[in-house]
């Protein structure tokens, strides 16, 4: 061809990367497979992924010991020993044992007085499910394991096997045809002479595709020649997702590259500002991206960074995220034992200038805990740990900048979080949503200490029959707060299927095995609300002092027996095929301070909430009102 490539006018490297993404976006296509779990290591999840099965499956035995009856050991103490009979008084069992009615609590062995005769002598009560592990612990059969777009780790295999997961569906690894061009290049098993290059930058290129999270197929270089080069690029273009074709891209008489780009498709880019990496030239052809890279092996890796792996990551889902180390302030107490070295797994988010740690659960069954977890906040051996507000370093899971980029929510629990979570990074690429359980009001807290961007709550004022907003002006008279309103919900009591005991209103509690929510849950509040309409104290309630951090957890503990009933929302019901007895309706909302409406991840999320693919997903859940879902009132 013989002529010169003068492409003086660079723009930024930024907004190059910028105009390409958007026109990739526009015709690319990712396709799914389904891979067994065992074998889905570093795999990218195409879609949410919900439990099969309950983890523990049953009641378990926390440790090795005696299963009691705990209402038979009340008599129990220093002064009055009380002697149990094996068979009659208690069983013996291991860690992981079942644990059946009647038995509900487990005294550890070092706890017994051998009293002979298959008798042990205990001096002390137990309370009830005393070291049991109730059934939906870690895993609740229905929630949400792992989101969409999310990359596997060793703990998340070991998740979804314990959630009855044998395979998932995954992105398909987007294949990569890479060509090597120039008269002068030579394989690296070859003698070089003078005026030879080995070819390198191709198997270089080959690693980072595959560190993308690609499949790499590098071929035979092809020598300074226009027609060859030509129907090189287009096999590969046939053959493979994204095409590299590498040298050619600069100024030079046999630099054909962007001229047959410009043959073969729309070549959008031609030179970037970037130094070294100026002679990058990204082009679609045939609906599929090809990029030219540079020669120069560091200009070529520079290029890779900024252009190859972005479009990379759009196929193939991969984050490309690395641990770092970081300061955050911690929102909870922590104490630890003098005695180890703790690695506490804790929620990292930035809320206004600062990075706030919230510790999840410290139990060593609790695995679903590391799959929810940002990072380690560790305790050092002979420290007693921290207090709430004092900064500690943390190790990363996620990279900072995608915890930069993701909404808090901490407060109460709703199934519809885990689809808000699942939606936003698919309709906006690098933002997320984290969700923390804790309850209407520790989430007020929360939100009033800055430590979230955003707290669901549902509190019913028993005064003026007002939700949510009477709370949030007595909290927080001093700041500016709005209201983004969710949804409205049905609650009412979950029992097992075909309502065996006959269960038909809030009076029928006082005869059954309840379980109830955490203090300062409002579905606890609304218990309350409906317990004092009825003229019922709270101790006429069995089970009224046993709490479950979920609605999900109910359903669990009522579906395998743990309890009778418990109250909660529909749509756990449903999706754990119990029965529900309807008690009222109620708004379950999102409290924000106003300032916050200016991030735009918190537009992102008011605008996943307002959009069709949410509504359409909760709707099939059941349960739910969602004409008011994302309009904004200012308290």
């Amino acid at each position: 061809m013989g002529r010169r490539n003068l492409y003086l006018n660079t723009i930024p490297a930024e907004e190059a990367a910028a105009i390409y993404r958007n026109a990739v976006l526009k015709v690319m296509h990712r396709e799914t497979q389904m891979v067994k779990t065992e074998e889905s290591l570093g795999r990218i999840t195409a879609s949410a992924v919900y439990a099969k099965y309950c983890s523990p499956l049953y009641n378990a035995a926390a440790m090795d010991g005696i299963a009691v009856i705990s209402a038979h050991t009340v008599t129990a103490s220093e002064v009055n020993p009380l002697v149990l009979k094996q068979g009659t008084d208690y069983q013996i069992v291991d860690t992981g044992d079942p644990v059946r009615m009647p038995y509900d609590a487990v005294i550890m062995a070092e706890d017994l007085l051998d009293a002979g005769d298959d008798s042990v002598k205990i001096t002390a009560s137990v309370p009830a499910w005393q070291h049991i592990r109730p059934v939906g612990e870690d895993i609740v059969a229905g929630e949400m394991l792992l989101a969409g777009n999310h990359k596997i780790r060793p703990i998340d295999i070991g998740v979804l096997l314990s959630g009855g997961i044998v395979e998932i569906e995954a992105i398909k690894k987007p294949k990569a045809g890479i060509i090597p061009t120039g008269t002068e290049i030579i394989e690296a098993d070859q003698v070089p002479r003078e005026g030879d290059i080995i070819e390198s930058n191709s198997r270089m290129f080959a690693a980072m595709t595959e560190s993308s999270g690609g499949i790499p197929r590098r071929y035979p270089p092809i020598p300074d020649d226009y027609e060859k080069i030509k129907h090189a690029v287009q096999a590969a273009v046939k053959e493979n997702d994204i095409v590299i074709v590498n040298a050619g891209s600069s100024a030079g008489t046999e630099d054909y590259t962007v001229h047959i780009l410009k043959e073969l498709g729309e070549v959008l880019v031609h030179g970037v500002a970037i130094k070294p990496g100026k002679p990058v030239i990204l082009s679609i052809v045939e609906g599929k991206p090809v990029i030219g890279l540079p020669g120069y092996p560091v200009s070529a890796y520079i290029d890779f960074e900024n252009f190859v792996r972005p479009v990379m990551d759009l196929y193939s889902g991969e984050m490309n995220s690395s641990r770092n180390v970081m300061k955050a302030v911690l929102s909870k107490r922590l104490v630890s034992s003098l005695k180890h070295k703790e690695y506490v797994r804790v929620k990292v988010g930035k809320v206004d200038d600062r990075f706030v740690a919230s510790p999840l659960a410290r139990g060593a069954g609790a695995a679903m805990s590391l799959v929810r977890a940002d990072g380690f906040c560790i305790i050092e051996k002979n420290s007693e740990g921290y207090e709430a507000g004092e900064t500690v370093s943390v190790e990363l899971f996620r990279d900072i900048e995608e915890i930069s980029n993701t909404v808090v929510a901490i407060g109460s629990h709703d199934l519809i979080l885990d689809i808000l979570a699942d939606r936003m990074p698919l309709a906006h690429p690098g933002i997320y949503l984290s969700s923390t359980h804790v309850g209407s009001m520790a989430g007020l807290m929360a939100l009033k200490r800055r430590e979230a961007h955003i707290a669901p709550t549902h509190l019913l004022d028993e005064d003026t029959g007002v939700y949510n907003i009477p709370y949030l002006k007595r909290l927080f008279s001093d700041r500016d707060m709005v209201l983004i309103k969710g949804v409205r919900r049905i609650q009412g009591i979950i029992v097992k299927k075909g309502n065996p005991l006959g269960i038909k209103e809030i009076r029928d509690l006082t005869r059954v095995n309840y379980v109830n929510r955490q203090r300062g849950a409002g579905t606890r509040v609304f218990l309350d609300y409906k317990l004092k309409e009825a003229g019922i104290a709270p101790s006429e309630v069995n089970g009224y002092d046993r709490e479950a951090a979920t609605h999900m957890a109910v359903a669990a503990l009522v579906k395998n027996g743990g309890a009778d009933a418990g109250m909660g929302i529909y749509s756990a019901a449903k999706a754990m095929d119990l029965d529900f007895i309807p008690v009222g309706e109620e708004e379950y909302d999102f409290a924000t301070e106003k300032k916050n409406l200016e991030l735009p991840k918190m537009q992102a999320f008011i605008e996943v909430l307002k959009s069709s693919g949410f509504k359409e997903k909760a709707m099939t859940i059941g349960g739910y009102e969602l004409s008011m879902a994302g309009e904004v009132i200012e308290v």
